[in-house]
């Protein structure tokens, strides 16, 4: 690479650094002064042109200093991955001790680890936990309420119920139905609905021959119910102080982000849609699929609580500190994730 395309890549960088810390336009002095002084302030407004020119930053109004765009966060994000490689969340003891203190309670140890990541990053934290994945299963009752449907209500052992309608036109009776249900009580029942979902229904109907078509047919349908009742519901940090930002001082920036959190199947889509196997997670602007939330930028990893997936991060404005929140999202999914692996939670020997 010649050293004007590294200069350039550098004055990108500073440039996206300094107006995340400042939130002023930057010009080329300041950069030549603060950052790269063995160039003149001449040579770096040349850069800042060519910059421009690849739409990476822009000059607001009439303003002598210049913010990025868009895609010039995207590729300060790509120059700055292998430095992210280097950094680690530091505070790992406090999380660790979060899951020790409250592995019977995985609701409660989720809650302290999104105040925690709250309070590390400065912006509005959340989880995305499956429902009822981490519930057992106390019955299932299954009613034929017309020709072609089923009403399915799957009881918990926490108490909770959940009730889904779907279609069946197996023709089944009244009298096959109960015996299936009963069948599905006897190797069910006493299961995580994850483990039902994802490891016992396929090996159940894998064990039943190829003339009980009917009961492979109903066990199909079970996975369906399954599919349906288990969503996940995501839980925001309850403090509003991320709202102190300056890309929230009008009344309609906030009415809009706080219109977009209230989305959350939306959201849940956006994270599950997104399959690139990453440790993290960052969507950009119009990566949010809504052309008033181009100034936002979501940043989230996926964790696993025995063997549960789940998903955590923030939302807040692209002008956001990535160096300092990347590791700190990535690190604490990746501990939750081996803390709690094969179900157990093991103290840290000294």
């Amino acid at each position: 690479m010649k050293k004007n395309e590294i200069r350039q890549q550098r004055v990108l960088s500073h440039l996206v650094e300094e107006y995340i810390q400042t939130v002023e336009p930057v010009s080329s002095k300041l950069i030549c002064e603060k950052y790269i002084n063995n160039a003149s302030p001449a040579t770096i407004r040349i850069d800042l042109n060519k910059l421009e020119k690849e739409n990476l930053i822009c000059q607001p109004h009439t303003s002598a200093g210049r913010i990025p765009t868009i895609l010039g966060y995207r590729k300060y994000l790509e120059k700055l991955a292998p430095k992210l490689e280097t950094i680690s969340y530091e505070n790992t003891e406090i999380l660790r001790s979060i899951l020790i203190k409250y592995y019977k309670d995985i609701p409660m140890a989720l809650h302290y680890i999104m105040q925690l990541l709250a309070r590390e990053t400065d912006q509005l934290s959340y989880v995305a936990e499956p429902e009822v994945s981490y519930g057992y299963l106390s019955k299932l009752e299954v009613f034929k309420i017309s020709d072609s449907k089923l009403l399915f209500v799957v009881s918990l052992d926490s108490g909770l119920d959940k009730t889904v309608i779907l279609k069946c036109e197996h023709g089944i009776t009244e009298q096959q139905l109960k015996s299936i249900v009963r069948y599905a009580n006897d190797e069910f029942v006493g299961h995580r609905i994850y483990d039902i979902q994802n490891r016992y229904l396929e090996e159940t109907t894998e064990k039943i021959s190829e003339e009980n078509r009917l009961l492979k047919l109903f066990l199909e349908e079970l996975q369906n119910a399954f599919t349906e009742i288990s969503s996940y519901f995501i839980h925001f940090d309850g403090n509003i102080s991320f709202l102190e930002q300056p890309e929230f001082n009008n009344k309609n920036s906030i009415l809009t982000f706080l219109s977009f959190i209230q989305r959350q199947d939306y959201l849940v889509n956006l994270m599950q849609n997104n399959k690139e196997d990453k440790p993290y997670q960052v969507l950009l602007g119009e990566d949010l699929g809504q052309p008033d939330l181009a100034e936002y930028a979501l940043v989230y990893a996926k964790y696993e609580i025995f063997g549960i997936p789940g998903f955590l991060g923030v939302l807040g404005p692209i002008r956001m500190n990535y160096e300092k929140n990347i590791p700190i999202i990535r690190d604490i999914a990746d501990i939750i994730t081996k803390t709690t692996k094969k179900g157990m939670v093991v103290p840290k020997n000294g």
